[in-house]
C-alpha cells in the first residue's frame, strides 16, 4: 500500500478525521502553500503536481510515478487526503497548482466523472497560457481520441455527469479537456506495451531536463524582492515600448542590486530575441583583457556562436554594434563603476533592436546620469518586517523568531543591521543556532559600530572566525582569489600551511564566500571590500605597511619607492615590460605569495624573500633560476611564457615544491635534475618546442601524479625509469611529432587513468598498456585539421584491449590500422572513436560492438578503403546499445547496409555512404532529433520514417539520395510537422532569428503540388485570405536550389550551405528572418540540385486577413522555384513545436504565455 493512502472518490467521501500526525503534516502543507504563494515572481512551491482520479490511480501508476519523483529528488505535490473538504480545499489546492512548475495530468476511465478533476485541469490550462508552466498528460487505459473528442465511454460519462450543470462551465471543461489531451503526452494503452516503468522513466526524463533548463540562482530565500521587480517592471514597459530602454538600478553595496537584476533576468529573458548577463563588470575590467572578456561574453551570449572574434577593445565597440544591432534583446550589465566600461559595451539607445532592455547596476548613481539612461531605480533597504523574515530564515531556518525573547532580539538585531540584505543574511548565518546570551553580547557589540560603515558590521562575522588562519584565507580570497578555480585556489593556500580543505567550507557555512556552478570562489562586493578594507586599516596611505597588496597601481609604488616591508604577505602585479630593483623586494621578509605578469627585476636576486610559498611569473624574463634566488619554501612556481634556457645554475634540494609548471617557454633546452625536487606532484612542460629530452632523474618522484609534455615536438622518448612510478594518474605527450614509443614497462604504471598521445610517432602500443587496469581514457588520435587526412603508423593495437575494465573513452583514428581486437570487456566505455582505421567486416565482427552497454558515442567514419577486398560493408545490429545516442558513420563508401539501431538514438550521420541501400524500420526511432544520410545515392527508402518524424526530428537531410521513390519523397514531406526549434542570430535588418538545424534536405527540382503559391527564383509574394474564425499558425516554405555557375565544387566540402529568409508584412510594416541551417559542416555536389522545405512558427509575423506579405530567400545556391502554403488553425496540422535545450541553448514554445492552437493532434514521447 503506498502512503498517499486512500483513493479519491466523489468529494463527499473524504474522510472527515485522522491521526494527529496527518493534521500536523497537513498543517505544514497548508502553511507552506499560504507562504510561497505568496509571491508573485514565479517562485515555484512545487516543481510537479499530479492530477489524477484516485479511483483509477492512486495505487497503481500515480502512486508508482509520485515515488519516482521523490526517489529522483523532485519536489512534487499529490493530494494525498492532507487537505479536507471544508477547509477552504478549493483554494489550497489552486494556490497549489498555481505554484507548480509542471503540472501532469493522469487521464483514466472516471477522470471526467470528477467535478473536482476537470476544475483541476481548468486551473492547470489556465496557468499554462498565464503561467507558462510545462502541460504533460498520461492517458491510463483510456485512449487519447476519446478525451480529445469526449467520445466512447469517457465521452458518455462526462455528459452523464455533469450534462445538467452550468453550460458555460461545461464549456470551459470541454475546452480544457481538448486543449490538453492535444498535447504532447505519453499513452500506455500504446506505447512500451503498457509497461508503466519505461513510461514512468521518460517522464522523468522530461521533468528533469524541463527542470534543468533554468534560469540564475537567484538566493535561498528571496524576502522583499516581488515589490521591488514590480518597481522595476513599472519603468521598463516590457512589451509596450519600441524603443531601446536603459534602466539603472542604484543603491549602496550589499542592498540586492544583483539579486533583483537576477530575478528580472529569470522573468524576462527567455521573452527576448536573446539575452546576456554580465556579472561583477568592476571586478573583471581590473583583470588581464578583463573588458575584452566582457565583450566577447556579451558577443557570444546574443549572437549564440562561441568562436572567438575580439582581440581588442576598440574592435570589440564595432563589432557589437555590427554584429548585434538589430536584435531585441535583454542585457543586464552588473556593478558598473565607470561610464566608460559602458562605453566599450556600447551600451547606448543605437546599439541594440527596437524593443530591447538593458539594465545597468551600481552604486554610482551619476554614472547612470552621464548615460543618460531612461530611469533610475533606487533600491531601498528592508523595512522591518522583511527584515525580520530574513534574518529569521538564516538564523532560525524558519519565517519568524521562535518565540517573544528572540523576536525583541531579532527587532535590535535589525535595528542595528538598517536594513541591508547582506547584513542581515551574514549575520543571521552568524548567529544561528546560539544561545541568547550571545545574541546579547554580539548586539551590544553592533550597537558600537557606526552604522555608515557597513563592512564594520560584516566585520562581526570575521571577528567570529575561530582562528587566525581562517581569517588569513577570508583576507586571501578576498585580495587576490575572487573568480578563480577551487582547483587552482586550494593547493595555494594549502602552500601556504592554511588548510583550505577545512577551512573554506567554514567561510562558506558563515556565508563569508561562496562557490559558482563553475566552482569558482566568489565574494559579495561588500564583503570584499570589508576583507580589503581590513588590510588597509593599519596603515591606509601607505601600501607598503600592508599584509596583501593587490593592486597594481598600489604595487607599483611599493616597488618603486621601495617602500615594502615585513607586513607584506602577498602582492601581485599584471603591467606590461614594467622594470623595478630587486631591491624593493628586501624588506619582504614574510612574503609568500608573489604573483608578477611580464615584469622584469634589476640587480641581485637574493634581495628576494626567501619565504615564498607561491611564486607566479609569467614571462620570466632570466635564462636561468639565479642560484641566489632562494626558493627552499617555494611548493608552486609556474613561469609560463619564460625566456628560460635551462631552469637554474644550482637551485639546492626544493623539498617543498609540489608544481612545476614551465609551460611555453620556447628556448628551454634541458629539463632541471629532478633529483633536488623529490616530492614533485605536478610537471607541466607543455609547448616546450626545443626540449630534447626529460632527464632521467624524473623516475625518482614518487609522488608525481600529473604529467603534461603536450607540444614538446622534438621529444623522441621518456627515459625508462620514468616508467617505474606508481603514482602517476595523468600523461599528456600530445603533438610530440617525433615521440616514437612507448616503454613497456608503461603496464607497470598502475594509477594511470589518462593517457593521451595524439599526433606522435608512435607505431606501436606496448602489449603492457593492458595491465593498467585504472586507465580511463586512451586517446592515439592522429587527426590535423591543418592538413589533408592523417598519418598515423600504429598498424596493431594489444589483443586484449578489451580487458581495460574502467576504461570511459577510446579514440584511435589510425589509417594503416590492420587489426583490432574484441572490445567486449569494455563494460564502461562511454565513447568510442575509430575514424578513417581501415575497418573491414572482420574487424567489425571482431570488435563485438553489441557487448559495449555504456557505450553513448560511436564514431566510425571514413572507413571507406574500397581496394581491400572484404572492405567495410554492413553494420552489425547495435540495438542492444540501449544508451547509445549519437552514431557517426560519414564517407564509409563501402556500407551497403545498416541492421537495427537502438531506439535511443537521437543523430545518426551517414553522409555521403554512397553504396548504403538497406537502413533499419524507423518505426520506433521516437528520439531520434537530427539525421543526415545526404548522397546516400543508392537509397530508395527508409521503411517506417514517415512515424519517426512525428515525434522528435528536427532536421532531415537527403540530398543527393537521387534514388528515392516519389511516393517515399511525397510521404516525407506531406509528414514534416517540426516548428522550429528557433534561436536568435545577427543577420541582416530587422528581428533575426537563427533556426537551425532544422526542416528537409531532398533531391528534388519541383515544388510540391499542394503548396498554395508557386514562384520562379526566391522572391514570392501574396495576400493573406480572409476566414472567419480561423488563425494561421504557421507559414510552410519550400525552394529548390542548383549550384551558382560560377560555384567551384570542388571547394564544396568547406561550404556553409545556409538559407535566409525574410518575411515582411508590409501592410503592418515589420520585418522578421530567419536562417535555418544545415549543420553537418560538409556541403559537396549533394546539393547541386536540392530542396529545402521547413515551417515557420507564425507567431513573430502577426498575420491576418487581408495582409500582404513578401518573403525573400537568399543563398549562396541559385534558387529557382520557391513555394508559400499557410497553416490554419481549422486544419488540425500535426505539428511539435520543440521546446527542448538543443546544442546548450535555450528554445521556448513560441505559444507559451498566449493561445497555442498548434498541436491540434498530439505527439506521444
Amino acid at each position: 500500500m503506498l502512503p498517499m493512502a486512500t483513493s479519491r472518490k466523489a468529494d463527499e467521501s473524504r474522510p472527515r478525521k485522522r491521526k494527529a500526525d496527518e493534521a500536523s503534516s497537513s498543517s505544514s502543507k497548508r502553511k507552506k502553500i499560504y507562504e510561497a504563494s505568496s509571491s508573485s515572481s514565479n517562485h515555484w512551491i512545487f516543481e510537479v503536481f499530479l492530477s489524477f482520479r484516485g479511483a483509477d490511480t492512486r495505487n497503481n501508476f500515480t502512486g508508482h510515478l509520485y515515488l519516482a519523483l521523490k526517489d529522483a529528488g523532485i519536489n512534487a505535490f499529490i493530494d494525498d487526503n492532507e487537505l479536507e473538504r471544508g477547509e477552504i480545499i478549493d483554494e489550497e489546492l489552486m494556490r497549489a497548482i498555481q505554484g507548480s512548475k509542471i503540472c501532469v495530468i493522469v487521464f483514466s476511465r472516471k477522470y471526467a466523472d470528477s467535478s473536482w478533476c476537470l476544475e483541476e485541469l481548468e486551473k492547470i490550462m489556465e496557468c499554462r497560457t498565464t503561467l507558462g508552466q510545462l502541460v504533460l498528460p498520461v492517458f491510463y487505459d483510456i485512449e487519447p481520441s476519446h478525451v480529445q473528442n469526449l467520445s466512447g465511454s469517457f465521452g458518455e460519462a462526462f455528459d452523464k455527469e455533469h450534462g445538467d450543470k452550468d453550460a458555460d462551465k461545461v464549456k470551459r471543461w470541454r475546452a480544457a479537456l481538448t486543449e490538453a489531451a492535444n498535447l504532447a503526452g505519453w499513452d500506455l494503452t500504446t506505447k512500451a506495451d503498457g509497461h508503466e516503468g519505461k513510461v514512468i522513466r521518460k517522464i522523468i526524463e522530461k521533468i528533469t531536463k524541463h527542470l534543468n533548463n533554468t534560469g540564475l540562482y537567484v538566493a535561498d530565500y528571496e524576502t522583499g524582492i516581488d515589490s521591488r521587480m514590480q518597481d522595476v517592471i513599472s519603468l521598463l514597459d516590457v512589451g509596450t515600448s519600441h524603443d531601446v530602454r536603459i534602466v539603472g538600478i542604484c543603491g549602496m553595496g550589499g542592498i540586492g542590486k544583483t539579486t533583483l537584476a537576477k530575478a528580472l533576468y529569470n522573468k524576462f529573458h527567455q521573452s527576448f530575441d536573446a539575452s546576456s548577463f554580465l556579472p561583477d563588470v568592476r571586478e573583471t575590467t581590473m583583470q588581464n583583457n578583463g573588458m575584452v572578456s566582457l565583450q566577447e561574453r556579451l558577443r557570444s551570449d546574443i549572437s549564440k556562436t562561441s568562436k572567438k572574434e575580439i582581440r581588442h577593445v576598440d574592435r570589440g565597440i564595432n563589432v557589437i554594434r555590427e554584429r548585434l544591432g538589430r536584435r531585441r534583446v535583454f542585457v543586464v550589465i552588473d556593478d558598473v563603476d565607470r561610464v566608460e566600461q559602458l562605453k566599450k559595451l556600447a551600451v547606448d539607445h543605437d546599439s541594440f533592436g527596437r524593443g530591447s532592455i538593458v539594465l545597468i547596476t551600481t552604486r554610482d548613481e551619476h554614472l547612470l546620469k552621464q548615460l543618460q539612461v531612461d530611469s533610475i531605480y533606487q533600491v531601498q533597504v528592508m523595512n522591518e518586517e522583511e527584515s525580520i523574515r530574513l534574518l529569521s530564515l538564516h538564523a532560525f531556518k524558519t519565517h519568524c523568531p521562535p518565540n517573544e525573547e528572540y523576536l525583541k532580539l531579532s527587532r535590535r538585531v535589525v535595528h542595528c543591521c538598517g536594513g541591508l540584505p547582506l547584513a542581515l543574511k551574514v549575520l543571521g548565518s552568524f548567529l544561528f543556532d546560539r544561545p541568547t546570551r550571545f545574541w546579547e553580547s554580539q548586539i551590544q557589540k553592533l550597537q558600537t559600530i557606526p552604522l555608515p560603515e557597513v563592512h564594520e558590521k560584516l566585520k562581526i562575522s570575521f571577528d567570529g572566525l575561530n582562528d587566525d588562519t581562517m581569517r588569513d584565507i577570508f583576507l586571501d580570497i578576498s585580495c587576490f582569489h575572487i573568480g578563480k578555480h577551487m582547483d587552482i585556489v586550494k593547493p595555494i593556500l594549502d602552500s601556504c600551511d592554511l588548510f583550505p580543505d577545512t577551512g573554506i567550507p567554514v567561510l562558506i557555512q558563515r556565508c563569508l564566500v561562496t562557490v559558482n556552478k563553475k566552482n569558482q570562489l566568489m565574494m559579495h562586493d561588500l564583503l570584499r571590500d570589508m576583507g580589503r578594507e581590513i588590510v588597509r586599516a593599519k596603515c591606509r596611505d601607505d601600501p607598503g605597511k600592508w599584509s596583501r597588496v593587490w593592486r597594481s597601481e598600489d604595487a607599483v609604488e611599493v616597488l618603486r619607492d621601495e617602500s615594502g616591508s615585513d607586513e607584506i604577505q602577498g602582492l601581485t602585479l599584471d603591467l606590461w615590460r614594467s622594470e623595478f630593483r630587486t631591491e624593493a623586494f628586501a624588506k619582504m621578509k614574510r612574503l609568500r605569495f608573489l604573483e608578477l605578469s611580464f615584469v622584469e627585476l634589476t640587480g641581485g636576486y637574493k634581495y628576494l624573500p626567501n619565504k615564498l610559498r607561491w611564486l607566479h611569473w609569467t614571462g620570466f624574463p632570466l635564462e636561468f633560476i639565479p642560484k641566489e634566488f632562494s626558493l627552499g619554501e617555494a611548493v608552486a612556481i609556474y613561469l609560463g611564457g619564460s625566456n628560460l634556457r635551462y631552469v637554474w645554475e644550482d637551485s639546492g634540494v626544493l623539498a617543498k615544491l609540489k608544481i612545476l609548471d614551465l609551460s611555453d617557454s620556447k628556448y628551454l633546452k634541458q629539463s632541471p635534475d629532478f633529483s633536488t625536487i623529490p616530492n614533485l606532484e605536478k610537471l607541466v612542460l607543455a609547448s616546450c618546442e626545443q626540449l630534447p629530452e626529460v632527464h632521467q632523474s624524473i623516475g625518482e618522484l614518487k609522488r608525481l601524479s600529473f604529467v603534461d609534455l603536450t607540444g614538446c615536438k622534438i621529444l623522441e622518448e621518456l627515459p625508462r625509469s620514468f616508467y617505474k612510478l606508481k603514482s602517476v594518474e595523468t600523461l599528456f605527450i600530445d603533438v610530440c611529432k617525433r615521440f616514437k614509443k612507448l616503454d613497456e614497462e608503461i603496464g607497470d604504471m598502475t594509477s594511470l587513468s589518462t593517457l593521451s598521445a595524439d599526433q606522435t610517432a608512435i607505431t606501436e602500443l606496448p602489449s603492457s598498456i593492458v595491465r593498467l587496469k585504472n586507465l580511463r581514457c586512451l586517446s592515439l588520435d592522429d587527426f590535423d585539421e591543418l592538413s589533408i587526412g592523417n598519418s598515423c603508423v600504429i598498424t596493431n593495437v594489444p589483443e586484449d584491449l578489451g580487458s581495460l575494465p574502467s576504461l570511459e573513452r577510446l579514440d584511435i583514428r589510425c589509417r594503416n590500422l590492420q587489426s583490432l581486437p574484441s572490445l567486449r570487456g569494455l563494460s564502461q566505455l562511454e565513447d568510442l572513436c575509430l575514424v578513417d582505421c581501415n575497418l573491414t567486416d572482420e574487424l567489425i565482427k571482431v570488435m563485438d560492438l553489441g557487448s559495449l552497454s555504456s557505450l553513448k558515442s560511436l564514431d566510425l567514419s571514413c572507413n571507406h578503403i574500397s581496394s581491400l577486398p572484404n572492405s567495410f560493408s554492413s553494420l552489425p545490429s547495435l540495438r542492444s546499445l540501449s544508451k547509445l545516442v549519437d552514431l557517426d558513420l560519414r564517407r564509409c563508401t563501402n556500407l551497403v547496409a545498416i541492421a537495427d539501431l537502438p531506439t535511443s538514438l537521437t543523430k545518426l550521420c551517414a553522409s555521403d555512404c554512397n553504396a548504403l541501400e538497406i537502413m533499419p524500420d524507423f518505426s520506433d526511432m521516437s528520439n531520434m532529433r537530427e539525421m543526415y544520410l545526404d548522397g546516400c545515392a543508392e537509397l530508395v527508402e527508409v521503411v517506417g520514417l514517415d512515424e519517426s518524424l512525428k515525434s522528435s526530428m528536427r532536421l532531415l537531410d537527403m540530398a543527393g539520395c537521387t534514388d528515392l521513390t516519389a511516393t517515399f519523397k511525397e510521404k516525407i514531406l506531406q509528414g514534416w510537422n517540426f516548428v522550429g526549434p528557433v534561436r536568435y542570430y545577427s543577420w541582416i535588418d530587422g528581428e533575426c532569428m537563427f533556426a537551425g538545424p532544422s526542416g528537409i534536405f531532398l533531391p528534388s527540382s519541383d515544388i510540391p503540388e499542394w503548396f498554395q503559391w508557386v514562384f520562379e527564383g526566391g522572391r514570392m509574394n501574396f495576400y493573406v485570405p480572409e476566414i472567419t474564425g480561423s488563425n494561421v499558425i504557421a507559414i510552410t516554405l519550400c525552394f529548390t536550389g542548383l549550384a551558382e555557375d560560377d560555384l567551384d565544387l570542388d571547394d564544396l566540402y568547406y561550404y556553409d550551405l545556409s538559407i535566409g529568409i525574410l518575411v515582411t508584412n508590409h501592410t503592418k510594416l515589420t520585418t522578421f528572418s530567419i536562417k535555418p541551417v544545415k549543420s553537418s559542416g560538409e556541403y559537396n555536389d549533394n546539393y547541386v540540385g536540392f530542396l529545402w522545405l521547413g515551417h515557420l512558427p507564425s507567431y513573430k509575423f502577426n498575420l491576418e486577413g487581408g495582409d500582404f506579405v513578401e518573403v525573400l530567400l537568399e543563398s549562396e545556391f541559385e534558387v529557382q522555384k520557391s513555394g508559400v502554403s499557410l497553416v490554419w488553425d481549422t486544419k488540425q496540422p500535426e505539428f511539435r513545436v520543440d521546446t527542448d535545450r538543443v546544442d546548450g541553448m535555450c528554445f521556448s514554445c513560441p505559444y507559451a504565455g498566449g493561445n497555442n492552437n498548434m498541436a491540434q493532434t498530439p505527439c506521444w514521447l
